[in-house]
């Protein structure tokens, strides 16, 4: 079975989180492994675009009834009618998460990730939360990446 990669970020990201998602889906897909994502704009629309250029699949999962609004690049898109319940299928469906950017929505999809009953799916962060408690410590659980190939290399270490 292909390894599956969530690649998770906001819908609305700067152009260096847009080249940062465009790299790390390009290079999961050389990898051979398949990209998951959110299916819309931003950053999920620059994985999947990355992806497709790598030669392969893109998968979104898309919070809306059609598959109207969904990214172009997507290879397939899961209309789920969830809104953004939709987050815990995409992280639920992950064997590694990849956050580029942070919004309320990649946080979640964070915490879904981290919460999973079988607790070993890596959460690498490239540029996004860094979740700390109210001591200030930082938690456990996220590795935070330099770089779009440190986050893919750290991202395919279980495969």
């Amino acid at each position: 079975m292909p390894y599956q990669v969530a690649v998770c970020g906001p819908g609305e990201c700067t152009p260096d989180e847009e080249s940062a998602a465009h790299t790390v889906g390009r290079l999961l897909a050389e990898r051979g492994a398949v990209v998951i994502c959110g299916g819309g704009s931003g950053v999920m629309a620059a994985a999947a675009a990355g992806a497709r250029a790598g030669g392969g699949p893109a998968i979104g999962v898309w919070p809306g009834a059609t598959r109207e609004g969904a990214a172009p690049g997507l290879s397939a898109v899961l209309v789920t009618g969830m809104g953004q319940a939709r987050n815990a299928i995409v992280a639920a469906s992950a064997d590694a998460v990849v956050v580029i950017g942070g919004s309320w929505g990649t946080l979640s999809e964070i915490a879904l990730a981290r919460r999973r009953e079988d607790a070993a799916v890596p959460v690498v962060s490239l540029g996004g939360w860094r979740v700390v408690d109210r001591d200030g410590r930082e938690l456990p659980g996220i590795d935070h990446a330099p770089t779009p190939e440190a986050a893919v290399e750290r991202a395919l270490r279980g495969r």
